[in-house]
């Protein structure tokens, strides 16, 4: 069997893929719901409703305790990587965006001078503000996962 076989049978794999792809279209159309506008880098992005983060490490954490059980190495592994990964979303990497608001303000607000009086040589790309979650987009990811990690194992 190859490579390429032995990694399209891991269910967990599998599962976990899934539980992300599902999550990444679901953030799009929201998104698209909410701004009456596609934006194709939702597909892939981070941060929105619901957490992709959440419900790739859930579908894979399900996954591997339906299939190893309660017990098994895999399922710690998964879980406590589950957990890990849901902490830091709404976290530090949810006060990064708020930072990341705040400076792309700032220095939106520079440029606007520096045009009258100075060159202050702020760069003209902004920074990414969509990069962590809210606690509801990290429990609708985990639930999400869950349910995709209980339907596929």
């Amino acid at each position: 069997m190859s490579e390429w076989e032995m990694l399209l049978q891991n269910r967990i794999l599998i599962t976990a893929v899934t539980g992300w792809f599902v999550a990444q279209v679901l953030k799009t159309l929201i998104h698209m719901m909410m701004t009456k506008t596609f934006d194709p880098e939702r597909l892939v992005g981070s941060g929105g409703m619901p957490s992709s983060h959440s419900s790739t490490v859930c579908a894979m954490a399900t996954a591997s305790l339906r299939s190893y059980g309660a017990g098994s190495f895999e399922f710690a592994v998964t879980a406590i990587v589950a957990i890990i990964v849901m902490h830091d979303a709404m976290g530090v990497r949810l006060e990064t965006g708020k930072q990341a608001k705040l400076l792309n303000e700032i220095t939106a607000a520079f440029k606007t001078l520096e045009g009258a009086s100075f060159s202050s040589g702020f760069s003209s790309q902004r920074l990414k503000e969509f990069v962590g979650h809210t606690p509801l987009q990290v429990f609708a990811g985990a639930i999400l996962g869950i349910l995709i990690g209980a339907l596929m194992s």
